[in-house]
C-alpha cells in the first residue's frame, strides 16, 4: 500500500530535522572529543604523520600536568575563587533585586538603567580604577580581593535577571507571612526563595562558569601561588618547552580538568531547575 503524499512528505521532513541535529550535535562535540583524546595521547603521537586515531593512550600528560604546575593550589584557588564570587554576587544581587522589585524609590528605574548600562563595560577598561582600589585595601595578591572584584562584576546581570523573577512571585503571599507574625528575613527565606529555586539555579551556574573561566583578573591581580587560578596555568604550561614544541598534551590535559567540573555542573543542576520548576508551578 503506499503512502500519502502528504505522509510522505512528513517523513522526509522529520528526516531531514534528524540529519541536521545530528550533523549538529557533531560539529558541536568533535573539538571536545579531540580535546579528550589530546589530553589521553602521547606528546610523540600528537601531531604524527598520517594522523593516528587511535594512539596508545596513557594518563602521562596529567602526571606531567601536575609536576609543571602547583595543581592542588591553583584547583584550590579556582574553587574558593569561584564559589566566593557566586555566593557574593547571589546574595547581593537577590536582595538588590527585592528592593527594585517592591521597593519604590524615586530614581530607580534610572538607578537599574545606569546597572544595566554598566555591563556594556569591557572589563579591560576596569583593570586600572580596580587596580588602585585593590592596592588602597592592600588586597592586591589575595582571593579575597579578587572575590571581591569578580562578586562585583557579577552584579548588574545577575540583578536584571532575578527582578522579573521577583515580581512573579505573588505579593499576597508575602502579605499573608507578614500577617502571621514573619520578619523580612524569614518571608525572604520561606516564601520568596523557595519560589524563585530555578532562577537562583541558573543564576549560580552562569556566575559560576563566568567565574571559573575568567581570566582577567587573576592574571593581574595575582603574582604568587598562594592566589592563581587554573586559568593563569594555562599561560604557564604554554611557555614550556619541549622538543615536538609546545606541550599540547599538557595543555590539553589541562584544558579537560577545567572543562569536566563544568560538564558535571550542568548535569547535575538540569535536575535541580526541573525540581525548581514543578515546585513552583505545584505553589
Amino acid at each position: 500500500m503506499e503512502l500519502p503524499v502528504w505522509l510522505k512528505r512528513k517523513h522526509s521532513l522529520q528526516i531531514l530535522l534528524y540529519a541536521g541535529l545530528l550533523i549538529f550535535v557533531f560539529v558541536a562535540l568533535l573539538p571536545f572529543y579531540w580535546l579528550f583524546l589530546a589530553s589521553l595521547t602521547p606528546q610523540h603521537q600528537l601531531f604524527s604523520i598520517p594522523p593516528n586515531y587511535f594512539p596508545d593512550l596513557t594518563l602521562a600528560n596529567f602526571a606531567a600536568l601536575t609536576q609543571q604546575i602547583p595543581f592542588s593550589t591553583y584547583l584550590m584557588n579556582s574553587l574558593l575563587f569561584s564559589g566566593g564570587s557566586v555566593l557574593l554576587s547571589v546574595i547581593l544581587s537577590f536582595l538588590a533585586a527585592y528592593g527594585f522589585a517592591r521597593i519604590n524609590v524615586p530614581g530607580s528605574n534610572a538607578l537599574m538603567l545606569i546597572l544595566v548600562l554598566s555591563m556594556a563595560l569591557p572589563p579591560i577598561v576596569t583593570v586600572v580604577p580596580l587596580f588602585e582600589v585593590l592596592r588602597s585595601l592592600r588586597m592586591i595578591d589575595s582571593l579575597t580581593g579578587l572575590t571581591l572584584v569578580m562578586g562585583s562584576v557579577l552584579i548588574p546581570f545577575s540583578v536584571w535577571v532575578l527582578v522579573s523573577f521577583v515580581k512573579r512571585v505573588p505579593v499576597e503571599m508575602e502579605e499573608a507571612a507578614f500577617m502571621d507574625g514573619a520578619r523580612l528575613y524569614q518571608v525572604l527565606w520561606y516564601v520568596v526563595v523557595p519560589a524563585m529555586v530555578p532562577a537562583l539555579v541558573t543564576i549560580i551556574i552562569i556566575n559560576f562558569i563566568n567565574a571559573w573561566n575568567n581570566l582577567l583578573f587573576p592574571l593581574v591581580f595575582s603574582h604568587s601561588v598562594s592566589s592563581k587560578t587554573l586559568t593563569v596555568s594555562i599561560t604557564e604550561v604554554f611557555q614550556a618547552r619541549t622538543p615536538f614544541g609546545r606541550p599540547w598534551g599538557i595543555i590539553s590535559a589541562l584544558g579537560v580538568t577545567m572543562v569536566m567540573p563544568m560538564i558535571v555542573l550542568v548535569l547535575t543542576a538540569q535536575k535541580w531547575i526541573v525540581s525548581g520548576l514543578t515546585r513552583g508551578s505545584i505553589k
